[in-house]
């Protein structure tokens, strides 16, 4: 992904991250749909609140690419076309098929300063609280695409691993 990201110095170019979440308050909810066993709408508080956490990622996007970078001001698409990405840029995030690696939101954590500013947390093995949270990174670059990281080779393996320590 870094072949998205300009040279100092060629053009202007950026690179963003985010964290959202919309969970805050989902386990108290939770924890009262248990408790009267009332699993049908312990889903919909479970359901409800990732659509929106993603809802808000996605929002969230839109606001970088027509008003914060700019670069896609007159951007009028339809819900369709939005779910199929005929924008400019993508959103990728740690733990999806581009960005595989759970453990680069440290860096993120890290940079974005993202537990002090929102108060979501990372757990022991990654998984963000409140689990309805999203975070990843943004590009514009127009050639930026998603891919998958395909099967990879044992020599992979061991490079990555050296250069993670």
């Amino acid at each position: 992904m870094s072949d998205f990201v300009a040279p100092k110095g060629t053009h202007k170019d950026y690179i963003g991250m985010f964290a959202v979440s919309t969970g805050f308050k989902q386990e108290d909810l939770i924890a009262k749909y248990e408790q009267d066993h009332d699993d049908y709408n312990k889903m919909m508080v479970q359901t409800l609140t990732d659509r929106l956490a993603e809802a808000f990622a996605e929002k969230l996007h839109v606001d970088v690419r027509k008003e914060h970078w700019g670069y896609a001001k007159e951007e009028a698409l339809a819900n369709e076309d939005l779910l199929n990405v005929k924008y400019q840029g993508i959103r990728p995030a740690p733990g999806y098929p581009s960005q595989p690696d759970h453990s680069e939101k440290h860096t993120l954590w890290r940079l974005a300063e993202v537990e002090q500013r929102t108060g979501i947390k990372l757990t022991e093995s990654l998984a963000m609280w409140p689990a309805s949270s999203v975070s990843g990174i943004y590009l514009a670059n127009k050639c930026s695409q998603y891919f998958s990281v395909g099967e990879i080779s044992k020599d992979q393996v061991q490079s990555y691993a050296a250069r993670k320590g």
